[in-house]
């Protein structure tokens, strides 16, 4: 009995472990079909096309066929190119910082005329002989005619591209230091309309004056770091009650007005203050405390400064994050002069630039066209 019984459970056993082990392959097989790696290519494209640039990055790693499909749905920002102003023909040439090439472009539409600001690819030109200021995008070659209006040493900025509606443009100048003009015009205008409003505190305008349109409404630094806010739709003025930037003592040296920028991004005012000796400061308006604090970082920001208007860009290549590119090229056209937050230095080393040197309509940043080949 007990051998007859010792067989039965040793058959019995054999039976288990073979019934067990197909249902372990099977298993086997269930979790090689459902590894990440084996996805459908559009499923994992649209997946990964849904990414925002950094996680898209760190997803490329995973594997050679992600990082494969990775770099075929990546979205990098374009970044503003610098263009040059001749003092003498109509070539115009295009710096692009990220390519490091110049392109040009024959634009005799300009003679004569000086460039007032730059925004959605479109430049704000005033010719002084005439009075005339008009819009151009040199990429299009369109061209917008406004009412004549005579500038002098004030700014002009306008909100928006003049194709879309509820363009506005905007400049301010001091009559008094309490007593600022402040006029308007829109595309399709007849003419300019002027007000003056009083200040509660001292404005200056200048040449030097810093303007961005944010959350509707236009911002201008003055000569001596004071903010004035008009609203185009209220059609109201002040002088916020904000004390300027504090910086050390030895950033007001020589030409000191001429080395301030101010750019806006997601609704945050910033300014960035320079000192040829020093590394530049970057303050930011902190609209609910109404105080200007210090930034270390810019979380990823890149910003494009010049003198007359200044952009900013997210998720561009690696090596532009988190850094202020100014709108001077040295050696020759190969590097774009860049102050690193994260390295706390300038590129190329030793490259800190005296901004009374340099003309303030010389160039300006503009956004280029996704096909520059279609342009030439």
């Amino acid at each position: 009995m007990s051998g007859k019984r010792r067989r039965k459970l040793k058959s019995l056993n054999d039976t288990i472990i073979d019934n067990r082990r197909p249902v372990a392959e099977v298993k086997g097989e269930n979790f090689e079909l459902q590894s990440w790696a084996d996805l459908p290519a559009e499923l994992l494209e649209l997946i990964l096309s849904r990414l925002i640039l950094a996680d898209n990055i760190r997803a490329s790693v995973v594997c050679k066929r992600w990082h494969s499909v990775a770099g075929s749905v990546r979205v990098v920002n374009q970044s503003p190119w610098l263009m040059y102003f001749p003092k003498f023909g109509d070539c115009y040439e295009f710096y692009d910082p990220v390519q490091r090439k110049t392109y040009s472009l024959k634009l005799p539409e300009l003679n004569g005329s000086r460039v007032c600001y730059t925004k959605d690819g479109w430049l704000l030109l005033y010719r002084p002989r005439t009075h005339r200021v008009f819009f151009f995008n040199p990429f299009t070659r369109e061209l917008i005619k406004l009412p004549r209006f005579e500038i002098t040493y004030q700014i002009v900025a306008f909100s928006c591209a003049p194709t879309s509606p509820g363009c506005v443009l905007f400049t301010v100048k001091h009559v008094s230091p309490t007593v600022v003009a402040i006029s308007t015009c829109y595309p399709g205008a007849t003419e300019w309309i002027t007000v003056n409003y009083q200040n509660r505190l001292p404005f200056v305008s200048s040449i030097w004056n810093k303007l961005v349109f944010c959350n509707g409404l236009f911002y201008c630094l003055s000569l001596t770091g004071w903010l004035g806010v008009f609203d185009p739709v209220e059609r109201s003025w002040s002088v916020l009650a904000v004390p300027p930037p504090k910086c050390p003592q030895n950033f007001f040296a020589k030409n000191w007005w001429k080395g301030k920028f101010m750019a806006e991004h997601e609704g945050d005012i910033l300014v960035i203050y320079t000192c040829c000796s020093e590394n530049p400061i970057i303050f930011k308006l902190d609209q609910t405390l109404m105080k200007w604090e210090e930034m270390t970082t810019l979380d990823g920001v890149t910003l494009f400064a010049s003198f007359l208007s200044s952009h900013s860009r997210t998720d561009l290549i690696g090596i532009m994050r988190n850094s202020v590119y100014f709108s001077k090229v040295r050696f020759y056209g190969k590097r774009c002069i860049s102050f690193s937050l994260d390295d706390c230095r300038y590129y190329p080393r030793k490259q800190c630039h005296d901004w009374g040197e340099q003309d303030p309509f010389e160039n300006i940043w503009i956004e280029p066209p996704k096909d520059f080949s279609a342009c030439m």
